[in-house]
């Protein structure tokens, strides 16, 4: 017997139980000889039960709410309760165990871009348990531009793991200070999926960022070949106006993604192939991070 669709806007029931979700997904999975997937498929839902274990989430490790393989990552909903923790330290604990993995293995390094996002979801023991609004967002988070750029272009050999942290778990989690991640440690980015309906405020979290990584700010290129001296206005909104304003520990980007780490030469990002004009240095598949970091007016390079 076929399961009835209910229509929207009918009549009112109950909401679903809210539930955190957690994922991670390999960076540069498919372009792994065909004979590595199916081990490295089974090799980091390991990885992520170690560092549950190592950072003391036993609960979360054995209770999984519909979880599920993609393949080149995992999938699980989680008691929200438990946020805090997934934030901090569990985030640092994996990007520990990740490099240190990283450093022994003699196959593929294993590199995650993480999200974590909370909303309701199914979860009656049926088939369609996880399935929503809140799955799907999640999904497009980890897919996001800002996500994918940082660990394009961070060191391979330092940084591991990249995290983005919807804008509700930010604001309730971070912000509310359940949490011992700092929002100082967050970088503010527009998640957006190229060929994808979709936008969201989101907060990027690199758990060992690279030092090309540090106190960078990036512009598209149309803003950063303004002429010397030419005014660039009031500070613009992070998600619906180009541009990036970068103030202290703060920076807020308009397209593209937040880099974060000490930077010898410029950056211009323009959502291409990944690139850097540096000296021995060399990136991957991914948006572009290039150019000139350009801080304060005219003539001010930090």
């Amino acid at each position: 017997m076929s399961t009835p669709v209910p229509a929207p806007y009918t009549e009112s029931r109950s909401l679903p139980p809210y539930r955190a979700l957690f994922a991670v997904d390999a960076k540069d999975f498919t372009g792994l000889p065909a004979v590595q997937h199916g081990p490295v498929s089974q090799l980091i839902p390991e990885l992520v039960d170690q560092a549950l274990e190592r950072a003391g989430l036993h609960e979360l490790r054995d209770s999984k709410r519909f979880p599920a393989n993609t393949g080149d990552g995992v999938v699980f909903g989680f008691d929200p309760a438990l946020l805090p923790f997934v934030l901090w330290p569990f985030l640092g604990v994996l990007d520990d165990i990740l490099g240190a993995y990283n450093r022994q293995c003699v196959g593929p390094r294993i590199r995650l871009r993480a999200s974590v996002h909370v909303g309701a979801l199914p979860d009656a023991g049926g088939a369609g348990d996880g399935n929503g609004t809140a799955r799907n967002d999640t999904h497009r988070l980890l897919d996001s531009r800002p996500v994918k750029a940082i660990l394009a272009a961070a060191s391979e050999q330092v940084t591991h793991l990249a995290a983005v942290i919807s804008q509700r778990v930010y604001e309730d989690v971070v912000l509310g200070a359940y949490t011992g991640l700092h929002p100082d440690r967050c970088v503010e980015v527009p998640a957006t999926v190229e060929g994808k309906n979709f936008s969201q405020r989101a907060w990027l979290y690199v758990p060992s960022p690279s030092g090309n990584l540090v106190q960078a700010g990036v512009r598209p290129r149309e803003e950063s070949a303004a002429p010397a001296g030419a005014s660039t206005g009031q500070e613009q909104d992070p998600v619906t106006r180009p541009g990036t304003h970068y103030s202290g520990n703060t920076q807020h980007v308009g397209e593209g993604a937040a880099v974060m780490g000490n930077v010898g030469r410029d950056i211009t990002y323009t959502g291409g192939s990944t690139s850097y004009r540096g000296t021995n240095q060399h990136w991957g598949g991914g948006d572009n991070v290039a150019g000139d970091k350009r801080v304060g007016g005219a003539g001010d390079h930090r």
